[in-house]
């Protein structure tokens, strides 16, 4: 990875690359402070207008909102106690409180540094951790593959938003609309119905936009919430002295090690990861007491773990083409709209690109210090925005930019559609990030079974009898499915 690092660094330290960076950071925190977009939606919303970039930009780009978006939700959730996406709800229990004591800069500061702290260590382990995962990786034929895809499956539905069995069909309609349109093998149409629209299949980028973007639009509209939040006071960020870090340090590091290790563990997010560190910090922290009162040590706890499963989301994601959370299926779908292949050849294929990813990430994190110093006094009077003209603003981006991408009006109908579903299906509770990575992985899936067959000669039963890998990776995603149901009996039974 080093021998690669010059001309890592001549993508990224371009007049293009620098302003990408830049502008991506500063957006990701505009669009992560308001409350009701969140992460995936504003990774997915500016996702069409990167199909007009180079590889490198574009993917960058998605990055540093990416990272941007999840530093950006302590914003909103200091100023007016609504997190601006979901990883930053355990932010609001002490960073309100401080902000309601005059101290809204102050807990801004140190949400500020936890995040920097957290998103550079997931750099770190991003680098160092992929790249090994990936070289096994490459010790995999199509069986190996086809048992990993299915692992891959089963670990994101498997946990998706405690609904197996919702989690479950929404993965299976995705990898039906994978195999809509012309056969990978035989060139046959498949499920076209005579429509000559469909010999392509369904655009990956419309059905994205509208599941996760036009969706929430949807959701957001019918929920008509209105209420009107008074501002706290805001005179922009204080950062916290280094004498006031005597006694957290351990603190924050073991945050940061709990959002790194569920991070890599896909389908699980962060979200999750800044709720397990919250716990942890106010069951072991010396300041315990002061939880929920306006606790330093809860705000570096929240922040620093959330920023840190960004780095370690993309290990999966990257090294073996497995998504770890609903953005990474969004990050695995831009590497497919430009021409990359996921999945466990991605590295050795596209050096230069992955290096300049990992260098890129790495700026990105330094880059939220001054420019969350800067933009946080911008993106605070947004807050007072009302939602009607946020979600008209939205949808007009998607409209944009699934059309410009290809100038197909059938896109659009195809994006009306799959938000329209999308709207009904997350309503009953369905999640949408399987289907997504239904769609993403449904090729691969089915090439990879069709080239196993071809190698066993229509035998499946070898690929459990001749291949140790496979059985392991098949046995490891029945046991993935098989965790929740024995979860749920125990509660019954308690």
């Amino acid at each position: 990875m080093l021998d690669l690092l010059p001309q890592a660094l001549s993508l990224i330290f371009t007049v293009e690359g620098l302003l990408v960076l830049t502008f991506g950071t500063m957006l990701g925190i505009v669009l992560g402070a308001l409350p009701g977009i969140g992460s995936t939606v504003a990774v997915a919303m500016i996702l069409p207008f990167t199909l007009t970039m180079s590889q490198a930009p574009a993917i960058l780009l998605l990055l540093a909102i990416y990272a941007g978006s999840v530093y950006g939700g302590s914003i909103s959730a200091i100023l007016i106690n609504t997190p601006g996406t979901p990883q930053s709800a355990a932010t609001c229990f002490d960073g309100y409180p401080m902000a309601l004591r005059g101290e809204a800069g102050k807990a801004l500061g140190w949400a500020t540094m936890a995040s920097v702290v957290g998103g550079l260590a997931s750099s770190v382990v991003l680098i160092l951790a992929a790249p090994q995962l990936a070289a096994f990786a490459l010790n995999f034929g199509p069986i190996e593959t086809f048992a990993l895809i299915v692992l891959g499956l089963t670990c994101i539905v498997s946990v998706s938003e405690g609904s197996l069995i919702k989690g479950l069909i929404a993965g299976v309609l995705g990898l039906f609309l994978s195999v809509v349109g012309g056969d990978p093998l035989t060139g046959e149409p498949r499920f076209t119905f005579g429509s000559f629209q469909l010999i392509a299949g369904f655009d990956l980028l419309a059905v994205v936009i509208g599941v996760f973007a036009l969706s929430e639009v949807l959701l957001r509209a019918s929920q008509r919430d209105e209420a009107n939040v008074a501002l706290i006071d805001f005179r922009g960020i204080v950062l916290p002295k280094l004498g006031e870090w005597r006694g957290r340090i351990g603190g924050l590091l073991k945050s940061v090690a709990i959002g790194n290790v569920i991070g890599i563990m896909p389908g699980t997010g962060a979200a999750t990861a800044a709720f397990i560190s919250y716990a942890e910090a106010r069951r072991s922290a010396p300041t315990r007491a002061n939880f929920g009162k306006g606790e330093p040590d809860g705000l570096i706890a929240s922040e620093s773990a959330n920023n840190a499963v960004t780095g370690g989301a993309l290990v999966p994601t990257l090294a073996l083409g497995i998504p770890g959370d609903a953005i990474t299926a969004v990050m695995l779908a831009t590497l497919t709209l430009h021409g990359v292949t996921p999945g466990i050849r991605l590295m050795q294929d596209n050096p230069i690109l992955i290096a300049a990813i990992f260098t890129g990430f790495f700026v990105v994190n330094l880059m939220l210090l001054p420019l969350g110093m800067l933009v946080s006094r911008v993106a605070a009077p947004l807050l007072r925005l009302r939602e009607a003209y946020m979600l008209v603003v939205i949808t007009l981006l998607c409209t944009l930019g699934v059309f410009f991408v290809r100038g197909n009006p059938f896109d659009l109908l195809v994006m009306a559609a799959a938000g329209v579903i999308g709207f009904v299906l997350r309503r009953q509770g369905y999640p949408m990030a399987p289907l997504v990575i239904g769609m993403v992985l449904g090729p691969t899936l089915e090439i990879s079974l069709r080239q196993g067959l071809i190698i066993t000669n229509g035998s499946f039963v070898q690929f459990f009898t001749h291949h140790p890998i496979a059985v392991a990776l098949i046995l490891a995603a029945a046991a993935m499915l098989l965790l929740p149901l024995v979860r749920a009996i125990r509660a019954r039974q308690g």
